[in-house]
């Protein structure tokens, strides 16, 4: 199981590295496809479209194959779909690309969360998340020093398309580790069987967590997407500055999640929710306080961060010891694609309600979903404690 910890924690930045990299190259690529804007929405829609029918797939696909067969195909399905989109030369071509990329990214997330849950401690947890934000981190970077070179964005993709590629090979090399059975895996050599959809979802919290987890992305996403728009219209910061910023959001995150593995296990995921979502409001306050001095809204972005860091790697921890280890994969897949719904709806929603009413509500509708996701959580941890 030693053995095996670095390579998860490699594949967990493979995870990242696709993440960020179409908007960092779309401003040159709609040029040059001849589109609007927009259409980027389309092939995120696309992807996530893919990703939330792999989680839901999740289940069964790892139950048959094992997290170690998932991770290696899944990551291999999403190199060869970063090298489509390199020689891509329409807005059709990414259209079928971002199909397999979604489906990829879904499955492997999914298989990856859930063994790290039901092998490895707490901390583990929290520090893989911060190497997916090193991989969501190197990519745009990375096309960044394409475009500057003159390389064009298809290089920039096709480098990343190689990185994953290379990846590729080493988990197919280290499916043996992941054979080897721990102390708390089931000693029966008996097939398990896969949770059923509806029968997952008739379990007592499962609603709850899974409200729970589309209300963190909602909020962690629509944050990070509008925050720059938001300081600059609403608040009238300086552009500059309003760009430094909402990078700082992704940094309390990263930062957030390094500091959370040193004390998870003291604290507990429990108390490391309640405790994040309420560090997040107290952020969101900071952002929307009727006051002249912009500091106080530049703070409240960080610790809205920071906030959020241990929300998501504590609620996927705590699934195992809330639902019982033989449903985690199901209820893990399931919150994944609660969460992909999240984060692919609310932000463009809020982009609507911004247009037609202004950005200035920005602030209310991050703390809708902080006090929706404290309600449920709490919801969720009273029931627990009821039922055992």
């Amino acid at each position: 199981m030693h053995l095996l910890l670095p390579i998860i924690y490699i594949a967990f930045i493979s995870l990242g590295l696709p993440d960020s990299l179409l908007g960092s190259a779309w401003p040159v690529m709609y040029r040059q496809f001849g589109v609007p804007l927009s259409y980027a929405g389309i092939i995120t829609m696309i992807i996530a479209g893919g990703t939330i029918v792999s989680s839901l797939m999740s289940d069964r696909l790892t139950k048959r194959f094992g997290a170690g067969w998932i991770t290696a195909v899944s990551v291999m399905m999403t190199a060869v779909a970063l090298f489509g989109f390199s020689v891509s030369g329409s807005m059709i071509s990414l259209c079928l690309w971002a199909i397999p990329y979604g489906l990829g990214a879904g499955a492997v997330d999914a298989a990856l969360n859930n063994y790290v849950a039901l092998h490895y401690a707490a901390r583990h947890m929290s520090w893989l998340h911060c190497f997916w934000g090193v991989g969501a981190a190197v990519s745009p970077y990375i096309m960044s020093y394409c475009l500057k070179r003159g390389y064009r964005w298809h290089y920039g993709y096709r480098s990343v398309a190689i990185i994953q590629i290379v990846l590729t090979v080493m988990f197919f090399m280290s499916l043996p580790l992941w054979k080897r059975k721990s102390p708390d895996d089931n000693n029966s050599d008996s097939p398990v069987k896969a949770l059923p959809l509806l029968q997952a979802l008739k379990i007592p919290g499962v609603s709850f967590v899974l409200i729970t987890f589309f209300s963190y992305c909602a909020l962690e996403t629509t944050a990070g997407l509008w925050a720059s728009s938001y300081l600059v219209q609403s608040r009238r910061i300086e552009t500059g500055t309003a760009a430094s910023f909402a990078s700082f959001f992704y940094l309390g995150i990263t930062f957030g999640r390094f500091l959370c593995g040193f004390v998870s296990e003291k604290i507990g995921d429990k108390r490391l929710i309640r405790y994040g979502i309420l560090l997040a409001a107290t952020g969101i306050v900071l952002i929307g306080l009727p006051v002249k001095a912009s500091t106080l809204a530049l703070i409240g972005l960080v610790l809205t961060g920071l906030g959020c860091a241990p929300v998501y790697p504590s609620i996927i921890h705590a699934t195992p010891s809330n639902f019982g280890k033989e449903n985690s994969q199901a209820i893990i897949g399931i919150q994944m694609a609660s969460a992909y719904v999240g984060s692919t709806f609310m932000p463009p929603l809020f982009g609507v309600i911004a247009d037609h009413i202004s950005i200035g509500v920005y602030p209310f509708y991050l703390l809708f979903f902080a006090v929706l996701m404290l309600v449920m959580s709490e919801c969720l941890s009273k029931l627990i404690v009821k039922n055992k």
